[in-house]
């Protein structure tokens, strides 16, 4: 497994993954999937959908999942710097209900690797930010779930300043708390 590293985070399924990186004066050059070296270390997802979306600057997007449709995912910034967090919401799970978190920037180019069962949301904290993300189960938009992003049983600590609310879609304003959450839910 040459070109990444994988480290595991408090939920031993998410994983930090970082790419080797090779550069001189023309710039430089980087993998950002392997399936091979990704396989190797346990990660197995089989990718069938991309996306990219772009955001301001205090844009909290999550916490997002499919309930019947779960999804793996492998996310990454290309421009500007965001909070990435996992959530999870496996009932099964001895870590059901912790999360876990890593700044994402297109200079440091980790990526975080979120296997299914897990709630998954971002804070940008950079100016702008454009996110890139890899599924393993394609977006089933009747099939959407949320947590709130605030919700003090789960505790996450986002870098928000002192004072300064996120921007939210609708949706995300609404969402209930982990005690309100059940993966059966319509």
């Amino acid at each position: 497994m040459g070109s990444f590293s994988f480290t595991k985070t408090a939920i031993p399924d998410v994983v930090i993954v970082e790419p080797a990186v090779f550069g001189d004066a023309r710039g430089s050059f980087m993998e950002t999937y392997n399936e091979k070296d990704f396989h190797k270390a346990g990660i197995t997802a089989a990718f069938v959908q991309d996306n990219q979306s772009s955001s301001v600057r205090g844009v909290l997007r999550g916490l997002h999942f499919q309930r019947t449709f779960p999804q793996a995912k492998l996310v990454r910034v290309i421009s500007g710097e965001v909070f990435d967090v996992a959530v999870d919401i496996r009932p099964e799970s001895p870590s059901f209900g912790s999360w876990t978190g890593a700044v994402l920037t297109a200079q440091n180019k980790k990526q975080l690797f979120i296997p299914r069962g897990l709630a998954h949301g971002f804070l940008v904290l950079s100016e702008t930010a454009e996110f890139v993300y890899k599924c393993d189960e394609f977006y089933h938009p009747e099939d959407e779930g949320g947590l709130r992003w605030d919700d003090p049983a789960i505790g996450i600590e986002w870098p928000l300043p002192v004072g300064l609310a996120p921007l939210l879609s609708e949706k995300d304003k609404v969402y209930p708390g982990l005690s309100q959450f059940t993966i059966s839910n319509d």
